[in-house]
């Protein structure tokens, strides 16, 4: 099962995930996709990996998300991708953005055949204005996109707005 879950900055969509993903009675694996470029994503970073369980494995993939899933995704197991606008924000800031489309297909093309179950979390961007900046036009861009594809792939998606879940697409859970 694959499940994307969608919201704004501070919605409550990785607490909704990882409860989702503690709640399945699986083994879970944290995809983590942040890094630590500066004091405040640090203590970003802290704050998730303090709200996790200690069972819980830890995966840090900035940039072979597709990589990672295919290595980690298996009968049995929960994988929780936090979050995916971290990851195109990796490749289009700093790694080699015109890498990013193949990175994208890798992703798109893997996640059909995981076993197991897969929840995505990402920051929904498309509510707000046209950002003014190329760069933050082009992200959001991407987003949407890849946010489209992602939910004809899932079998659910959810958005999270001030920690209520609002289900798009399947079935409630």
């Amino acid at each position: 099962m694959i499940e994307l879950i969608l919201g704004g900055a501070r919605s409550g969509k990785s607490r909704l995930a990882e409860e989702r993903a503690a709640a399945c009675g699986l083994a879970v694996t944290y995809v983590a996709t942040a890094t630590a470029d500066d004091a405040e994503m640090a203590a970003r970073i802290r704050h998730h990996q303090a709200r996790r369980p200690a069972a819980w494995g830890l995966v840090e993939a900035p940039l072979d998300l597709a990589g990672a899933l295919a290595r980690h995704a298996g009968p049995g197991r929960c994988l929780v991708v936090d979050c995916l606008t971290l990851w195109l924000s990796n490749w289009l800031c700093g790694a080699d953005a015109t890498a990013f489309a193949a990175q994208r297909q890798a992703l798109l093309d893997a996640l059909p055949g995981l076993a197991g179950r897969i929840i995505l979390v990402s920051n929904e961007t498309g509510m707000g204005v046209v950002p003014m900046g190329e760069l933050s036009r082009r992200f959001c861009d991407e987003a949407g996109r890849l946010h489209q594809d992602l939910a004809a792939l899932s079998d659910r998606v959810t958005l999270v707005v001030a920690g209520l879940p609002l289900t798009l697409k399947g079935t409630p859970a």
